[in-house]
């Protein structure tokens, strides 16, 4: 099934179909030069197949080039005939020497659903067919060009939010995580080998020098495995941000704050109560951090089935929250409904901001310890304090710790969670191995382990995973 399936020349639009400066189809496969054949005619009159590999070429996109071209006639720059669909760049790369390690073809046209669908179209009548989501990226897989973990970090390139996780990401994909991923399963491998050694000659025990050799791999590679685990609460934080909601009654300055934080008057101000009525979610990047922060309502008691709606939106933003922003307006005395929503909040992270610090100064600041230990003092209106509550905002996601990007960083669930798998493992074998139990169990625990490493690398990946990893991707990628 799998030979098929890379017997196949797949073909896809893989830039955003749309307007713009360019688009690009790509194919790949061993008929992707042949299907160029058909539908390119080069200004120099050779024929795709011919090109060397790494090179571009100028040229038209032509509907049932053979018929309709004549022989010998290259088409003019502007000429539109029915057989004429584009000017393009036409790229060649050749296997094993490209993204899939199989031929590929890119005809770089002008931008715009109507020419891309045409020429993909084209491509697909001459003996291609459609590239399922991700397909180009698994066929890098599957031909052995990247390993598992790489192909995961082109995903995460495309997606990251921040700087910060685009640098994560590109190094998991020069090798990063798979280097560590290796060490660690090369330790082990050694010691599985000396225990079946064991196993297949039992009249040879295992004696005090082998067990301290094993104990020190198994240590080793707990160590290591122990190390990227550390980083893993990190690196989710970078991959998929923190959820930050802005509580406070109404009046308090909830849509100043936000529109402070992001720079921009993206929510309405004004000095009336309860303008803002729905919830309004922005991302932001602090020193690399992705936050998703909602504005909500100022609204406790609900006069109206708006604004229950709207209360109703409040209570499901604060749910999903990892961190609240408590404001509460700094030239007024406490009020019961802050009360409320002290009570409320307290079951959550929270940072409590007075705000408009720039007038009296009235509210209770000791009453509102009792229930909060982080409280910053700012003025949205005049940008003041915003720096420390960014601070404040970082040390909550990492305890104020941003790791360099030269660092390795699992940002991955799946990867999280085999190495919680994996370290379950060594600590099973590690206690047979101190109990003298049979080397049978020890072996077995940690051919286990091996197992859910190379989970991380794809060497023993199942297909129904590897699907729903690649099935993430767009269409193209």
């Amino acid at each position: 099934m799998l030979k098929n399936i890379l017997d196949d020349t797949i073909a896809a639009v893989s830039t955003p179909l749309g307007k713009g400066g360019i688009g690009i189809v790509r194919l790949s496969g061993k008929e992707a030069l042949s299907i160029a054949d058909k539908i390119f005619q080069a200004r120099d009159g050779q024929k795709p197949s011919a090109f060397k590999t790494y090179t571009v070429h100028y040229g038209w996109i032509i509907r049932g080039l053979r018929s309709r071209v004549k022989r010998g006639r290259r088409p003019e720059a502007g000429d539109r005939g029915p057989g004429i669909v584009d000017e393009v760049l036409l790229t060649v790369m050749r296997a094993p020497g490209s993204y899939t390690r199989e031929d590929i073809v890119e005809i770089s046209c002008h931008s715009g659903i109507v020419v891309l669908r045409e020429i993909l179209d084209l491509v697909l009548s001459c003996g291609a067919r459609p590239a399922e989501a991700g397909e180009f990226t698994k066929r890098a897989f599957l031909n052995g060009r990247i390993d598992l973990s790489k192909a995961e970090a082109v995903l995460d390139i495309i997606n990251a939010k921040t700087n910060l996780g685009l640098a994560s990401a590109v190094n998991q994909l020069r090798g990063g995580l798979f280097n560590e991923v290796r060490r660690a399963a090369d330790n082990l491998l050694e010691v599985i080998a000396l225990l079946e050694a064991n196993i297949d000659f039992p009249e040879e025990d295992i004696g005090e020098a082998d067990k301290k050799k094993i104990n020190r791999a198994i240590a080793l590679a707990a160590e290591e495995i122990g190390s990227l685990l550390d980083s893993s609460s990190h690196g989710k934080v970078l991959r998929e941000g923190i959820s930050a909601v802005i509580l406070g009654r109404a009046n308090v300055g909830k849509s100043s704050l936000l529109n402070a934080l992001l720079k921009e008057e993206r929510a309405i101000v004004t000095p009336i109560p309860g303008t803002t009525r729905d919830c309004i979610e922005e991302i932001l990047d602090l020193k690399g951090i992705p936050l998703k922060i909602a504005d909500t309502a100022g609204i406790i008691e609900p006069r109206d089935l708006i604004e229950e709606k709207a209360l109703g939106r409040t209570q499901s933003y604060f749910e999903k929250a990892d961190l609240v922003l408590l404001v509460f307006d700094g030239a007024r005395a406490l009020t019961h409904q802050d009360i409320q929503l002290m009570e409320k909040a307290k079951r959550k992270p929270v940072i409590v901001i007075l705000n408009k610090s720039d007038l009296k100064v009235k509210i209770d600041e000791t009453r509102i310890k009792k229930y909060f230990r982080d409280v910053v003092r700012i003025s949205a209106l005049h940008h003041q304090g915003l720096k420390e509550l960014e601070e404040k905002i970082i040390q909550s996601a990492w305890q104020g710790k941003i790791e360099p990007s030269s660092e390795v960083m699992v940002t991955n669930s799946r990867h999280a969670q085999a190495l919680r798998d994996a370290s379950a493992l060594l600590a099973s074998a590690r206690d047979s191995l101190n109990k003298n139990l049979s080397v049978e169990f020890i072996s077995e625990d940690l051919k286990a382990c091996l197992f859910c490493l190379r989970d991380i690398t794809g060497e023993t990946i199942r297909d129904d995973i590897l699907d729903k990893i690649f099935n993430e991707f767009c269409i193209g990628k």
